[in-house]
C-alpha cells in the first residue's frame, strides 16, 4: 500500500473520473483505490470482483474514505479506461457521495443511459458489468448500498447531483 496513504494522511478524499473500463465496466469511487497498492494489474480477472471490494475493506482506506467527489464534466461511456474523445460526452456534472458504493451505481446508471442512446449494449450483454459494485454491498463487505431506490438524487441547474 502506498505509503503516502498509510503514513501521512488521516482522512482520505477521493476524486475519480466517471468513465467505462474495459475489463471492470465502470472505473470511479471504488476501482479509483487501485492508485494506492502495488501491482494492481494482478487484481483485474473476473472484472475486478471481488478485488475491489476486498480492497475497500482494508482498514487504511475504509477507515479513512471520507467524501468522493466523482468528475462527470466530461464522462467516458465506452473504450475506457483510456481518454477516448469520440467515445465521451460533456455530462457537466459532479458526482458527490460519503457513499462510494452509490456513487458508483449511480455512475454505472449514467453510462448504461449514454449507452443506450448511443446504440450500445449494455455492459451486462458485453459480458463486463461492474458486479464489484455488487459485491461491495453486500452483507460481507457493507461499503454502502447500491439500491437505487434507496440513493437520494439532488438536481441543480437541471443535473442530478
Amino acid at each position: 500500500m502506498s505509503k503516502i496513504l498509510t503514513r501521512y494522511t488521516n482522512v482520505l478524499i477521493n476524486v475519480p473520473v466517471l468513465k467505462d473500463h474495459d475489463g471492470a465496466g465502470v472505473t470511479m469511487a471504488l476501482k479509483n483505490m487501485y492508485g494506492v497498492i502495488h501491482n494492481p494489474n494482478k487484481y483485474h480477472p473476473n472484472g475486478c470482483d471481488p478485488y475491489i471490494a476486498d480492497l475497500n475493506m482494508l482498514p487504511e482506506i475504509r477507515s479513512r474514505m471520507r467524501l468522493t467527489i466523482c468528475d462527470a464534466t466530461t464522462a467516458m461511456y465506452e473504450g475506457g479506461p483510456g481518454f477516448k474523445p469520440e467515445h465521451s460526452w460533456k455530462c457537466n456534472s459532479l458526482l458527490v457521495s460519503q457513499d462510494p458504493v452509490a456513487l458508483d451505481a449511480t455512475g454505472w446508471r449514467m453510462i448504461e443511459r449514454k449507452r443506450g442512446e448511443k446504440g450500445l449494449k449494455t455492459l451486462e450483454a458485453e459480458k463486463r458489468a461492474p458486479r464489484y459494485i455488487l459485491t461491495a454491498a453486500d452483507h460481507e463487505h457493507r461499503l454502502g448500498n447500491c439500491d437505487p431506490s434507496r440513493i437520494q438524487t439532488v438536481e441543480i441547474g437541471g443535473v442530478a447531483v
